[in-house]
């Protein structure tokens, strides 16, 4: 019996680390997902500072005037402008400190820190699952391995230990 546990162990081991592993590769999805939204932003505004400037504007002066104009479609696309200014160098921010992750794991973690959700559900809705080779999948399976097996073997000795105190006889007691 004690095989099948121990072996149940390992498979439960394995499993966790295929799915500790796909956190990289989540991730990695997700940096190739926020560049492409960050280059789209970035043509966006680059095509409203040349409007801008081709009017004698700054971006910001542009954008207030889009805003404050008396027709209402132009003053909420005064408004989704600003919006998209502020979440391009949200996204920009966010690509530079997934860029500078150093550490294992880091890029998940830049990644779990902030992520936009629009991007992250997008990235979810095509993720591919793979098994990534790279160090941080390599780390993020032998973690997810450990947990998951180690987990198994806490519970089974504990399930264990208390059939054997199951299991023993409560010890008569003797008349004097």
């Amino acid at each position: 019996m004690f095989r099948v546990i121990r072996t149940f162990g390992l498979a439960l081991g394995l499993i966790g680390a295929a799915i500790a592993a796909q956190a990289p590769e989540f991730s990695q999805q997700y940096a190739q997902r926020l560049g492409g939204a960050i280059e789209e932003l970035r043509r966006q505004i680059a095509t409203l500072d040349a409007d801008a400037q081709a009017t004698g504007n700054t971006r910001e002066s542009a954008i207030e005037n889009l805003r404050k104009n008396a027709d209402a479609l132009v003053a909420r696309r005064g408004e989704a402008v600003r919006g998209d200014v502020e979440r391009f160098k949200a996204l920009d921010a966010q690509k530079q400190a997934i860029d500078s992750a150093a550490s294992p794991l880091g890029r998940t973690v830049a990644v779990a820190r902030n992520p936009d959700m629009a991007v992250a559900r997008a990235t979810y809705r095509d993720y591919q699952p793979a098994v990534p080779t790279t160090t941080d999948g390599l780390v993020a399976g032998l973690l997810g391995f450990l947990a998951a097996w180690g987990g198994w073997r806490i519970v089974a000795d504990l399930g264990r230990s208390m059939s054997r105190r199951a299991c023993r006889p409560t010890p008569a007691t003797r008349a004097v």
